[in-house]
């Protein structure tokens, strides 16, 4: 008897969000765009994650996953609470470790961490206001420091997903040929 290959679970996308107030908006947007990452990698296997689109690109599905629970956890964690929750698949420095030893974790995992990380971004915004902010030690360095606000870490999540989930719709086609949003 042979083990069963692992493959990323089916996803049931909601419906963007319509005539709702500006934080479920901003909430609902982020929502549909992670569902949109998971939905790009259904049925897949580990392998077929891994697949590099064109040398000499890193980029893959499996990568893109990984760094979108970094990234969730770097701003909404990190930045905005002040944690230490980054630096999952490489050392702190090492801005391309998301897309490099993929085989090091199994997609499984990756998968449960990036659920957990958006879970844990959503626990770490939920009790402050879109008008909160936050000192970004890594922009204007020097006298000028620089400030944002919640609602600048929503908007900037959902424009990163946006670029990404292009990105994973490419890789998709190439992997099995399916299109679509």
């Amino acid at each position: 008897m042979t083990d069963a290959v692992w493959t990323a679970p089916d996803v049931e996308r909601d419906p963007s969000p319509r005539l709702v107030d500006e934080r479920a908006c901003l909430q609902g947007w982020l929502d549909f765009q992670r569902q949109t990452l998971l939905f790009k990698c259904a049925g897949l296997t580990h392998e077929q994650l891994a697949q590099r689109s064109v040398p000499p690109s890193r980029l893959s599905l499996l990568g893109l996953v990984r760094h979108m629970a970094e990234v969730e956890a770097w701003w909404f964690r990190s930045m905005l609470r002040g944690e230490h929750a980054h630096g999952f698949y490489g050392p702190d420095g090492n801005e391309q470790g998301d897309f490099e030893d993929l085989d090091s974790v199994p997609a499984e995992e990756v998968f449960a961490r990036y659920a957990e990380e958006c879970r844990l971004a959503d626990a770490a915004a939920a009790d402050l206001a879109l008008e909160d902010t936050f000192e970004n030690p890594y922009w204007g360095r020097g006298a000028k420091v620089q400030h944002l606000d919640l609602r600048w870490v929503y908007l900037h999540m959902i424009e990163e997903y946006a670029r990404h989930n292009g990105h994973a719709d490419l890789l998709r086609e190439l992997i099995d040929g399916r299109t679509g949003d």
